[in-house]
């Protein structure tokens, strides 16, 4: 500490206003108070005459404390106590200097344990920067640096406090008004004047003082805070820094994430202004350009209590696929959250993504290597020099000056003459450091005599340890900017130097009082290689660009623990992706998804809020992934792809020759077919026999020629449709039956006309003539084909294809079909004529069933048209009743060729095949007979008729006695006789 804190009484027994005793009293017991009005937009006046009257009253205490000495004390004395926890360094200018040389203290003390990399290795880089600037003709010939550098105990209010002391030469000190306990007036020592100060290290330090140096208008370099909070110019005007912030570093953060292919993640910050700033950044970045998101976002306090560090570690665990973990965090919360990570059996669940305070320190992973395995860091570019290079440099190039030599790299020699000169450190060497005896019982893990830091050390230092022969040294990652910031000072005081004071040797009247807003345009002017390798440069906020070297933490087989280079960022991501390694001898990535990848042909439903975690859901029916969130409908004649990433054309098909559907009706049909040319042929060859003639020839041959055309319609009905196969569907489907129930019709009811009119009278009806039966039958015809040609005529015959037929759940067996454009009204309406006729001869041939089967065809027309309504009847709900099956096509098409068919079949079967038979097979039966007259063959036809009626009005004996009698009486022996009214006289 700088000075002890003082009671209140003790500040009173100075005379100062009643302000300056608050702020002094404060100053000296509360230093949060003190920084917090540091903060505040109070006035430059009030500010120096407050932090006068500290002085003041430091040293009114000091000469209060030993009473026995005289009133004045000499520079000596002043300097053995101001001193004492700092390192001074007497120079023409003196530069500050801000370290976490301890790091924070518990339970109320200021300081903890040391920082042997963190603060002792970043320390003795600025004395060694300084000592090669002195030695250096090239920079500021003949003028010396001198350094007061402080101990901040990683705690900003702690800072603040050391800070005052580079304000004391700027405060006009006014002790007129001051009278110490004795009465005494009080005696300053003359207080160095720093020009600028070098630090602090973390960004919450680096606010508080930079609060405190821009009143005094003293420029402030720091080497490692990143916060983007200090980028704001006009709240931090005196501040810059070699490092990029975190804007910069979120950004390349983010961007690892984003190859990683993780897109839920959670943050862990230190509660400051470096962890907040940093998240926040990341947070905000992530947001704007989306495709992460965050889990969860912790806090670690300041002071953590008990077991805090465990809640942490299951509070991240709540979110298991959360596996990421961004980490802007200081030393020794990353070390604790690992600790309380292997403590409870976490190891390797977590991807740690560690910020450029983890970098490549090893402090943080000491015996938890397992833990840490696989952690991903950030570090500010740097240059590389591998164990070889350091070992066989030659620093006798360097000369007495350290002068440039063009066969090497400088960066090089200044990072391995670094490395050789830490190693070469020792105690009797290194007494300007007085932190360093701390460092070497911490080092060494041994006790320096009895005034040791280390009281519990069974082991005794000898002195004579070395530094990286007696212990592991590493260069810690910040040590290069440390040397960055000193040469970036030295260099802008050497302008300034050529500027104010050229030619002189030392430094010239103009430059006694440094002008600290004009020694900041000369640091923002700045333009020299660094450690890294680039250029030192500022912009217009003080911040170097952002330049980023990638590391991974990695066990190689031979379980050696080490931080492998994996990449670097440079305004964009350079990721080696072969070099990760996650745990020993595992290179498959990990992942850190809310959400698996939707598969193909599923759409992501996304949980409200959460952009990140999403359900899939695949696309069903007839809908394909339009897009990673949709699904859409294919078109009408498409269905979905494999992989419902697209629509593909639905199959057409047709009825193919070979399906089961189509075989039966062909072959009935070529059966049908063959009988009915038989049939035309027996009848042509028997044309002028007496049962051909007596089956009325023309009308017969219309009747054979419909039949044939019943048969033959199934082969236009299964081909493959076309316009000339759909023109021929609709000539010829109702055609056949047309013409056979025409004929039919025709027969029918010339039989019933004769019939009636021999009962009223001899005559014989009107049209029963052969040319006139003919004439009636083209007639009823010509109306089926007049409807015909009007169809043609409205709607010209077209193929189309019937998506919907056989548009089935499943797309996949979804097909269209090839149709003709008959729909089932224009079915119905083509066989509708030919149905009616079918219904009006089967109505005749019911009337006509009392006629003598010898004289005519009156029972095989009527047993005929009988079994063809009934096949037409069961036609009916069979072709209707499977509209909506998925095999429509095949049953309607087979039901329509099958009954159409089988209509054809009934009547060559019945009207037919008998007379076929008696001409083939009983020729002796074909014989002519007498004729008679149209009289005697009614007459004959009115006695059979009125027989039959008295054989069913007596017994059964009478009956036959009667029937006999009548027959004897007046019919022909028993034989056979087919008796043709055409042959008769008329």
């Amino acid at each position: 500490m700088f000075w002890p804190s003082l009671p209140l009484s003790h500040s009173l027994h100075c005379h100062l206003t009643v302000d300056c005793v608050i702020i002094s009293t404060l100053t000296f017991s509360t230093p949060l108070v003190t920084a917090k009005m540091v903060r505040e937009s109070k006035p430059l006046t009030l500010y120096s005459h407050c932090f006068l009257s500290v002085l003041m009253l430091k040293s009114c205490w000091l000469q209060g404390s030993t009473s026995q000495k005289p009133a004045v004390l000499a520079d000596s004395q002043q300097g053995s106590q101001e001193y004492t926890h700092s390192i001074r360094l007497d120079g023409d200018i003196i530069l500050g200097g801000l370290f976490p040389v301890h790091s924070r203290g518990e339970r109320g003390m200021p300081c903890g344990e040391l920082k042997k990399e963190k603060g002792i290795h970043r320390l003795e880089a600025m004395l060694f920067a300084i000592d090669l600037i002195n030695k250096d003709p090239d920079v500021l010939p003949n003028v010396t640096l001198g350094a007061r550098i402080l101990d901040t105990c990683s705690r900003d209010t702690y800072a603040l406090e050391q800070s005052l002391t580079f304000v004391q030469a700027l405060i006009e000190r006014d002790g007129s008004d001051v009278r110490c306990t004795n009465g005494d007036p009080p005696i300053f020592a003359k207080p160095d004047k720093v020009v600028g100060v070098i630090g602090a290290s973390a960004s919450s330090v680096s606010i508080m003082v930079a609060n405190i140096l821009r009143l005094f208008k003293i420029p402030q370099i720091s080497y490692a805070s990143t916060a983007p909070e200090l980028s704001d110019n006009t709240r931090y005007d005196f501040f810059s820094r070699v490092v990029p912030p975190d804007s910069y570093q979120a950004q390349a953060m983010l961007d690892i994430v984003t190859a990683m292919g993780w897109n839920y993640v959670s943050t862990l910050a230190s509660e400051g202004n470096y962890g907040e700033s940093g998240v926040d950044a990341f947070v905000q970045i992530s947001r704007e350009l989306g495709g992460v998101c965050i889990a969860q976002s912790l806090k670690i306090p300041r002071e953590p209590r008990p077991g805090e560090f465990d809640k942490i570690i299951l509070r991240l665990v709540e979110t298991p696929n959360a596996r990421a973990v961004i980490m802007f965090a200081n030393e020794d919360d990353i070390r604790r959250i690992l600790d309380a990570a292997k403590s409870n059996n976490l190891t390797g669940h977590f991807l740690w993504v560690g910020s450029d305070s983890w970098g490549s320190k090893i402090s943080p992973v000491v015996q938890q290597e397992r833990v840490a395995e696989g952690a991903i860091t950030i570090l500010p570019k740097r240059a590389s020099v591998d164990g070889e290079a350091r070992n066989n440099l030659d620093l006798t190039r360097f000369s007495g000056c350290f002068e440039r030599n063009p066969d090497f790299n400088y960066v090089f020699l200044l990072l391995v003459a670094f490395d050789r000169y830490f190693k070469s450190r020792s105690l009797s060497n290194n007494r300007r450091n007085i932190w360093f005896a701390e460092f070497w019982e911490e080092n060494f893990s041994c006790k320096l005599g009895m005034h040791g830091k280390r009281p519990g050390s069974p082991k005794k230092c000898t002195g004579l340890e070395k530094v990286g022969r007696d212990s592991i040294y590493e260069q810690e990652g910040k040590v290069q900017f440390v040397m960055d910031a000193v040469y970036a000072m030295a260099h802008a005081l050497h302008h300034m130097h050529r500027e104010l004071c050229p030619g002189y040797l030392g430094l010239c009247p103009r430059m006694t009082n440094i002008d600290g807003r004009e020694l900041l345009t000369h640091i923002h002017a700045v333009n020299f290689n660094g450690s890294a390798g680039t250029p030192v440069i500022f912009n217009e906020n003080g911040d170097a660009p952002g330049r980023y070297d990638i590391f991974q933490y990695q066990i190689n087989n031979r379980s050696v623990a080490e931080y492998k280079v994996i990449g670097h960022w440079t305004n964009q991501l350079h990721l080696n992706m072969e070099a990760l390694q996650w745990t020993t001898g595992d290179l498959s990535l990990p992942g850190s998804v809310c959400s698996l990848p939707c598969l193909t042909g599923e759409r992501k439903k996304v949980v409200k809020g959460v952009p990140c975690c999403w359900h899939c859901e695949r696309c069903e029916g007839y809908h394909f992934q339009a897009s990673e969130f949709t699904c859409e409908l294919c078109s009408y004649e498409k269905r979905p792809n494999q992989n419902r990433t697209g629509c593909q054309p639905i199959p057409i098909i047709k009825l193919e020759w070979h399906s089961p559907w189509a075989v039966v009706p062909v072959f009935i049909s070529v059966l049908g077919i063959i009988a009915t040319t038989f049939i035309i042929v027996t009848f042509i060859r028997y044309n002028d026999t007496p049962i051909v003639r007596a089956s009325g020839r023309e009308v017969s041959y219309v009747l054979l020629t419909g039949i044939f055309l019943c048969y033959i319609i199934t082969f236009p009905m299964i081909a493959a449709p076309d316009i000339v196969v759909c023109s021929f569907r609709r000539i010829f489907l109702g055609l056949g039956m047309c013409f056979s129930y025409a004929a039919l019709l025709t027969k029918t009811n010339r039989i019933h006309r004769i019939f009636e009119q021999g009962k009223k009278a001899v005559t014989a009806p009107r049209f029963i003539s052969p040319a006139s039966q003919l004439v009636i039958t083209f007639s009823l015809i010509s109306v089926q084909l007049l409807g015909v040609l009007l169809w043609f005529a409205a709607d010209p015959p077209h193929t189309f294809v019937d998506y919907g037929e056989q548009r089935t759940q499943d797309p996949e067996n979804a097909r269209g079909v090839l149709k003709c454009d008959i729909s089932d009204l224009s079915l119905i309406c083509s066989l509708g004529y030919s149905i009616l006729l079918m219904v009006t001869c089967t109505v005749y041939a019911i009337k006509t069933r009392s006629v003598p089967e010898t004289f005519n065809e009156a029972k095989p027309i009527g047993f005929t048209m009988y079994t063809t309504c009934i096949i037409w009847l069961a036609f009916i709900p069979i072709f209707f009743g499977t509209a909506q099956s998925a095999e429509r096509m095949y049953i309607q098409t087979a039901t329509l060729t099958v009954s159409l068919s089988l209509s054809a079949s009934v009547s060559l079967g019945m009207l037919y095949m008998p007379k076929v038979y008696i001409i083939i097979f009983h020729p002796e039966r074909n014989v002519p007979k007498r004729k008679r007259s149209f009289k005697a063959i009614v007459t004959a036809a009115t006695m059979t008729s009125k027989l039959s009626h008295l054989a069913a009005e007596r017994p059964n004996g009478e009956v036959k006695t009667e029937l006999c009698e009548g027959m004897e009486a007046s019919v022909p022996p028993p034989k056979t006789t087919y008796v043709s009214y055409t042959n008769h006289a008329m």
